[in-house]
């Protein structure tokens, strides 16, 4: 039994799956995306915690299970949710970069990504308040933006989902 249809699929459409199949990755993506959510709201509330407490054990105890967040949940999700919001755009009539809120939403998710790597570090975090030491306040509030801004896009990105703006994303034809 095939997970692909025999009928022919839309123009540029290489990858269509039955109902079933979409279905399921339907429901992978929707679980993936609303746990990283989620996943991403316990980091915002961890890291202001870290920043404003006084108590620089809280404060270090609070960086140590973000790197646990962060590794048990936040990469394994966002990478699910990417890799099965892909699929669903190419095997749907939405397409990948045909629309504009698509093409919005995979730009949000690769900017939570590429924001989680490069800028949220409470590893470093931790090992700042280790032994007791506090944490230079600048950067602590650094990293409560980077986290809050990772909230703000998967917010966006959930009302993009719901809302689904009108809009394509034209391409420009040859004058003749």
């Amino acid at each position: 039994m095939s997970t692909v249809q025999s009928r022919p699929a839309a123009a540029g459409q290489w990858w269509r799956p039955r109902p079933p199949v979409r279905k399921t990755v339907t429901v992978v993506h929707v679980v993936a995306s609303v746990a990283l959510l989620g996943e991403v709201w316990g980091l915002v509330l961890l890291n202001l915690t870290a920043a404003l407490t006084d108590d620089a054990t809280l404060a270090h105890s609070a960086y140590r299970l973000m790197g646990v967040l962060v590794f048990g949940g936040g990469i394994p999700l966002s990478l699910t949710a990417l890799v099965t919001g892909v699929a669903l755009a190419i095997g749907s009539a939405w397409g990948l970069a045909r629309h504009y809120w698509v093409l919005a939403k995979l730009v949000l998710l690769i900017a939570v990504i590429l924001a989680g790597m490069l800028l949220f570090t409470p590893g470093a975090m931790a090992d700042a308040t280790a032994g007791g030491a506090p944490a230079a306040a600048g950067r602590q509030w650094e990293q409560v933006a980077v986290v809050s801004c990772q909230l703000a896009m998967l917010l966006t990105a959930t009302a993009l989902s719901v809302f689904k703006p009108r809009g394509r994303v034209g391409r420009r034809r040859a004058r003749s």
